[in-house]
C-alpha cells in the first residue's frame, strides 16, 4: 500500500504513484499510445517489464499470448502499479510540428497566444502583436490519448460518460501550456485563439458529440465558442474573450479554416487546393469566388492505426525509405532498431515496391507471399497494402469530385498545398507515383502546420474575415455523390 516508484527506461524518468494507479493514467504523458482507448485490443501500449511485478488476470494473459508477446511484456492499459517497477517504453519521442513562417500583418498593441489543438499533439505560441515575433513555444501530447488515439475512440469515450473529464483535462493542459510561456515572459494577454478539428472543439467546449456518432453525422453546435478565462479554469487574465474558432463542417474543423487563411486560398484568382492527410483527410479546393471542401477516411492508414506494424512518428518508426542501387535504405526516428512504420514511409514503401514490381496494379503481392519485408523485422502485409489503396483512393477520388464541382480539372489547380505534421515528412515524388495526387510534382508544396500559422495570422485579423470565408465554402458529402463509388474503385488501382 502507499506510494510506489516507476522507473521509465530508456527515458531515465522516475514516477511516484499511489498503490493500484492504472498505468494508462501516467504513461500517456510519455508517448505511450492507447489507440483502442484502453480496451486491450490493439497492443500498441505494450511495455516490457524489466524489474518488479505487474500482476495479470486471465484476460490480460490471454491478450499477451494472442499478440505473440513474451512473458515479460504487459499491456499498459490493463496494468496497475502494485509494487516498485522498472519498465521499458519504446514510444517515448513524438515529432511535434510547430511553425516559424513569416507573414504580412498590421501591428497591434499587446500579446496573443495561438494554439493548434490536435488529436495527438498540442502546440501553443506566444506572439508579440507589435512585431508578430514568436516569444515562446510550448508543445505537448494531447492528454486525451489515454481515451484512444483516434476520433472515433474519443467520441466513444464521451458516450461512455467521460466527456466532462476529457473536457476538464484538455482545458487544464492548454492553460498549463500558456502559464509556462507566461513564466518566461511576464506579459498581459490581449487575446487567445484556438483551432482544432470539430471533435476536439466539441470536447474542449464540453458540448454533445453524440450527433457525430450516428448518421447523418451532423452537429449544429460547431460555431465560434468564446470564454472568459475563469470559465476554463485558467488563473491568468485575457483582455478579450478566449476564442475557439468555428468549424466548417461536422468533420472539417477550424484547423482547416485556419489553413485556408494560411495559404491565402480565399483571396487568390486561380484555383488552389489544400490537403491535410492527417486525422480526417480533409481536402479544400477554391479561389476568391468559391470554395468546396470534404473530408475522407484516409487517416487510419496514414496514422498507422490500420497498418499491422503501423506507428505514429515516434522513436523506432521508419519515417522514410529510399531506393539506392536496387536496395532499400530506411531512416528510423531516433536512429534505432526499426519497430514499425509510419505514414510517410508507408507511401515510400508502396511506391518502391511498385517500382520493383513486387506489387501488381491491383495491389496484389506478385510473389504470392502474404507479406513483404521492409527492414529488420518490419514488413507490410497484403491487408496493409489494401488499407493504403483505400486511403489513397479516398484522397484521389475526393479531389476529382471537388474539382468537378467547380467545373475544372486537376491540372487547372495552380498549387496543391500539403498541410499537417504528417504531410511535412512525405516524399512528394512517391505521393505522385502511387496515384494519390494525379498532378505534376512542381504543383505540390508542403506547408507544414497551416493550422497554427493561420491561427497566428487571425490574431491580427478582423473577426469579419471568418464570416467572409465561411460564406464562400460549400461542404460536400463525398459518399452522397452518385459517382463516388465508381471513382473510388477506379482510384484504388495502381496505374
Amino acid at each position: 500500500m502507499g506510494k510506489h516508484t516507476i522507473h521509465l527506461h530508456p527515458l531515465g524518468k522516475v514516477l511516484k504513484v499511489n498503490y493500484k494507479t492504472p498505468l494508462i493514467d501516467v504513461l500517456h504523458e510519455y508517448g505511450v499510445e492507447f489507440p483502442c482507448g484502453g480496451k486491450g485490443t490493439c497492443g500498441k501500449c505494450k511495455i516490457k517489464l524489466l524489474e518488479g511485478e505487474i500482476n495479470t488476470n486471465k484476460v490480460h494473459q490471454k491478450k499477451i499470448k494472442e499478440m505473440g508477446l513474451s512473458d515479460d511484456f504487459r499491456l499498459a492499459c490493463l496494468s496497475k502499479c502494485t509494487s516498485n517497477i522498472t519498465i521499458n517504453i519504446e514510444q517515448f519521442n513524438h515529432l511535434i510540428l510547430a511553425d516559424e513562417s513569416e507573414f504580412n500583418f498590421v501591428p497591434q498593441e499587446g500579446f496573443g497566444v495561438a494554439i493548434d489543438l490536435g488529436t495527438t499533439t498540442v502546440v501553443a505560441q506566444l506572439i508579440d502583436l507589435a512585431s508578430a515575433r514568436v516569444l515562446a513555444v510550448e508543445t505537448m501530447l494531447n492528454p486525451q490519448v489515454k481515451f484512444g488515439a483516434d476520433l472515433i475512440s474519443r467520441i466513444q469515450s464521451c458516450l461512455d460518460g467521460r466527456a466532462s473529464e476529457m473536457s476538464l483535462i484538455i482545458r487544464e493542459s492548454v492553460g498549463n501550456l500558456i502559464e509556462l510561456m507566461l513564466k518566461k515572459h511576464e506579459v498581459e494577454l490581449q487575446k487567445v485563439i484556438l483551432v482544432g478539428n470539430s471533435v476536439m472543439q466539441l470536447i474542449f467546449s464540453n458540448c454533445d458529440v453524440s450527433p457525430l456518432s450516428m448518421y447523418p453525422f451532423h452537429s449544429d453546435d460547431i460555431g465560434m465558442k468564446t470564454y472568459y478565462p475563469k470559465e476554463l479554469g485558467w488563473n491568468f487574465p485575457v483582455l478579450e474573450k478566449v476564442q475557439f474558432l468555428p468549424c466548417i463542417g461536422s468533420f472539417i474543423g477550424s484547423d482547416i479554416l485556419a489553413g485556408i487563411v494560411a495559404t491565402n486560398l480565399h483571396q487568390k484568382e486561380k484555383y488552389n487546393a489544400l490537403i491535410d492527410l492527417g486525422t480526417n483527410g480533409e481536402i479544400v479546393v477554391g479561389n476568391k469566388n468559391q470554395i468546396v471542401c470534404a473530408s475522407t477516411a484516409a487517416g487510419p492508414a496514414f496514422e498507422g492505426a490500420s497498418i499491422f506494424m503501423g506507428m505514429r512518428a515516434v522513436t523506432g518508426a521508419i519515417s522514410s525509405l529510399n531506393l539506392l542501387d536496387s536496395k532499400i535504405d530506411c531512416s528510423v526516428i531516433g536512429n534505432t532498431v526499426p519497430k514499425g512504420i509510419c505514414g510517410s514511409a508507408l507511401i515510400d514503401a508502396i511506391a518502391i515496391f511498385r517500382k520493383l514490381d513486387l506489387i501488381g496494379m491491383f495491389g496484389e503481392i506478385n510473389s504470392g507471399e502474404t507479406q513483404i519485408q521492409i527492414a529488420g523485422k518490419v514488413y507490410l502485409t497484403q491487408k496493409d497494402i489494401h488499407e493504403f489503396q483505400l486511403a489513397k483512393a479516398a484522397i484521389a477520388a475526393g479531389l476529382k469530385i471537388l474539382t468537378a464541382k467547380l467545373s475544372i480539372e486537376i491540372n487547372d489547380i495552380e498549387k496543391i498545398y500539403i498541410a499537417g505534421g504528417f504531410g511535412n515528412y512525405i516524399t512528394i515524388e512517391n505521393v505522385v507515383a502511387t496515384g494519390m495526387l494525379e498532378s505534376e510534382e512542381e504543383m505540390i508544396q508542403k506547408m507544414g502546420n497551416t493550422a497554427l500559422l493561420g491561427a497566428k495570422m487571425l490574431l491580427f485579423s478582423k473577426p469579419e474575415i471568418l464570416d467572409e470565408i465561411l460564406l464562400k465554402i460549400q461542404h460536400i458529402n463525398l459518399e452522397g455523390e452518385s459517382d463516388f463509388q465508381d471513382i473510388y474503385v477506379e482510384k484504388m488501382i495502381f496505374q
